[in-house]
Parts: C-alpha cells; structure tokens; sequence
C-alpha cells in the first residue's frame, strides 16, 4: 500500500500513544485484511522512538496441522492461529524485558519460530493482526492487555478491490484469485463485524498493503 496516507493517520495515533502511561505500552492494530496494518505500523514504528512492530502473522499454525484439521484453504481464519500462544506473548511482553517471537514468511508461507525479537529498548510494541479486537473466547482475552486499541478499516468495496490487486500481483490465475478471496471477504466480514469497539478508528485510503 501506497505511503501518504500512513504518514497522514500516524500522526492522530502519535497523539493518543503520546497520552500514555509511560512504560512498556503495547498498542493494538486490529483491522480486516488489506485495511494497511501493517503499512501503518511500519511507518508510525518508523517516527516513534523506541517503537517495534509485533505481527499476529507469526502464530499462523503450519499448513499440516491445517490440512490434518480441514483449514489449508480458510487459513488466515481465526481458527488457523495458535491464539493461545499468542495470548501469551502479549503477557510476557506486559512484564517488561526480553522476547523472541516468530515471523512469518510470506513468499515460502510459513512461520519461521525466533525469528524475532522485542527487547528492553523497545518500550513501545505495535501489535498488528485482524483478529487483535475479535470478541470471541481467547481473542477476547487480549483486550485488557493493551494499552491503546486502534481499528484501521475502510469500505468493504475498497477492501475487496485491494485484496483482489494483491493476489493478482502474486501472479495468480483467475481461479486461484476467487478461491483466494473467498476465504479473504469471509475473514474480512468476520474483523468487520465480530470485533469489539477500538479506543480509536482510523480510515485509510490506497491501493492494497
């Protein structure tokens, strides 16, 4: 997703991150897919001292356990994280000091474990994902362990037409691109709709992130 409007919304997200309590400060960025989380989390860590961006993306579960448990093609649902262990991420990061977390590599589609790091000098953690607000049993046990919660949504149509560009930029044929955005649009509805209200909404504008 294209820059200007990650620089024109991160500035309202410095003010209220600033209104803080100092300390560690984990800061949630929920949002359905193509929304630009991740383009808003990558600049506002850029302009805020101390700041690190932690992605949901990491506790992706790999595509065997998926396959075994019927979810390869709804991965990205809720159901295809290991949100208990990302739960407890968060609260090992509310204690302060060291953390090795995951990453996941998108071009070989799977999440590497240690891949990355949040430590003592990183008082500020962006936490980005779609599920971070979702009100169902886990997710919604992460709420109370942030200190700021944003939502970064846009209209439904403008979503759609983002996610369909980005997985015709993969290189994907026509039918790929439809199962693909299926599983997407549900997924979507799904943050749109099932989520709990943000302590801040923020609209964004673009191409897809």
């Amino acid at each position: 997703m294209n820059g200007p409007w990650a620089e024109a919304i991160a500035g309202p997200l410095a003010a209220a991150i600033d209104a803080l309590a100092p300390g560690r400060r984990l800061v949630a960025l929920a949002g359905p897919p193509g929304a630009g989380k991740s383009t808003l989390a990558e600049q506002a860590a850029a302009m805020l001292p101390g700041a690190t961006v932690l992605p949901m993306d990491g506790y992706h579960l790999d595509n065997r356990i998926l396959s075994a448990r019927g979810l390869l093609d709804r991965k990205g649902s809720p159901g295809s994280f290991d949100a208990a262990g990302f739960l407890s991420l968060l609260g090992r990061l509310r204690q302060g000091g060291e953390v090795i977390h995951p990453l996941f590599d998108r071009e070989r589609d799977i999440a590497i474990a240690g891949a990355g790091r949040i430590g003592p000098e990183h008082p500020l953690v962006l936490v980005e994902g779609n599920y971070l607000l979702l009100d169902r049993p886990v997710w919604r046990d992460m709420r109370p362990l942030f200190d700021l919660t944003v939502m970064v949504t846009a209209d439904r149509a403008v979503l759609a037409e983002r996610l369909r560009r980005r997985w015709q930029g993969l290189g994907r044929d026509e039918a790929a691109i439809a199962r693909h955005l299926a599983n997407d649009l549900a997924n979507l509805d799904l943050v749109l709709h099932g989520s709990a209200a943000a302590d801040l909404t923020l609209e964004s504008g673009g191409s897809a992130d």
